[in-house]
């Protein structure tokens, strides 16, 4: 019985809740504004590494490590246009 549990997905989700209530401490608290930046971002990024891995099953594939490489090909293409588009549109070079 123990091996149909799915103890590495509810251990998956109890993690998320972690992390969406630090998320949320950030709009409780009276924090600066780099800090909330700064512990938002550290939670998104290991929230969405959770899911990718945990309730993706990114890991669990003959593909992995291309399934990795496509998603960071994507972070880095998504960097470029982000950046790109602040340097036309905003910073004006």
């Amino acid at each position: 019985m123990k091996e149909l549990f799915p103890a590495k997905q509810v251990m998956g989700f109890v993690f998320s809740l972690i992390l969406t209530v630090v998320a949320l401490l950030v709009y409780f608290t009276d924090m600066s504004f780099a800090v909330g930046m700064t512990v938002l971002l550290i939670t998104a990024f290991i929230q969405a590494f959770l899911q990718l891995v945990v309730f993706m099953h990114a890991g669990e594939s003959k593909d992995g490590s291309a399934i990795y490489t496509n998603v960071f090909y994507g972070v880095v293409i998504a960097l470029v246009t982000i950046f790109g588009s602040l340097l036309i549109l905003i910073w004006d070079m």
